[in-house]
């Protein structure tokens, strides 16, 4: 009988995705992968009997219940969900339009919970399995100019891992928060990182993010995602997995940096803080 575990992993054409699919079936799991393009995601991939592509709108209820019945029925059963799909928004709040921010947030967050919700009565009934949420640095730190509404939509997917944690926990089902830093992907080209229509000159800040994030950052990235996939596995194996994960130094940096700032603001402000209770 095969012990190893199945894995769902969304957004698996390119990027992270996909060097997480190649390694899982390198090393002997059983994949099944979802993409808007059923052919990208099969070229990308290529051919193997373990392999199960699926073509699937993450925002459609009924594509995503489809998508993970085909999961159940081919290989019976799903151990772990990579919710790995998403996109980069860039431009000031000003700029992005309601439409792009919606957008934003529809994909990176709502699709996020349209497999969440459909996953969890196959977890639930197994007693058993582990969701990885990918979220990014960008979910703890958001001084990045040019890209609030994609801080946005990784803060959204924080608070709302925290929460599933706790109320999937008494089911057996393990949860972990991924927080990437800067990996060598495709996640800064032009198909992955959406720019906003309307930008405007007066953010000067903003535009020179934009440039460095193009020009200086793009494939110059600390990040090996192959190293991360490996670490995925390893914690996905693990008896008591973490819930919090950052990936990359630099990642692990921010966050420090970040713990620092809250912890000074806590402690230069503790007086006003207290000064909001009832007094008895």
């Amino acid at each position: 009988m095969d012990t190893k575990k199945v894995w769902l992993v969304t957004g698996a054409s390119k990027g992270l995705g996909l060097t997480l699919v190649k390694t899982l079936l390198d090393q002997g799991y059983r994949v099944a992968a979802t993409s808007r393009s059923l052919s990208a995601l099969e070229n990308a991939v290529g051919k193997h009997e373990a392999f199960l592509p699926l073509q699937v709108d993450l925002m459609s209820e009924e594509s995503v219940n489809t998508g993970i019945s085909q999961v159940m029925g081919h290989f019976g059963r799903v151990d772990v969900v990579v919710n790995n799909a998403g996109y980069g928004q860039n431009g000031t709040l000003e700029e992005i339009s309601d439409a792009e921010a919606r957008q934003n947030f529809d994909v990176n967050v709502f699709g996020m919970l349209n497999v969440i919700r459909k996953a969890m009565p196959h977890l639930r009934e197994q007693g058993s399995g582990h969701i990885f949420n990918i979220a990014s640095v960008a979910g703890v730190v958001g001084n990045f100019p040019g890209f609030g509404i994609y801080c946005a939509t990784k803060f959204a997917v924080v608070g709302l891992t925290e929460a599933l944690s706790v109320e999937a926990s008494p089911f057996g089902i393990h949860t972990t928060l991924v927080y990437p830093g800067y990996f060598r992907t495709n996640f800064l080209s032009d198909d992955s990182l959406k720019l906003a229509k309307n930008r405007m000159d007066v953010y000067a800040q903003a535009r020179e993010s934009e440039r460095l994030h193009k020009e200086e950052i793009a494939g110059n990235q600390l990040g090996d995602p192959e190293k991360a996939a490996e670490v995925l596995i390893k914690v996905a194996e693990s008896d008591d997995p973490a819930l919090h994960l950052f990936l990359g130094s630099d990642a692990y940096g921010m966050a420090q940096q970040k713990l620092k700032t809250l912890e000074t603001a806590l402690e230069t402000n503790k007086e006003l803080s207290h000064s909001t209770d009832f007094k008895n």
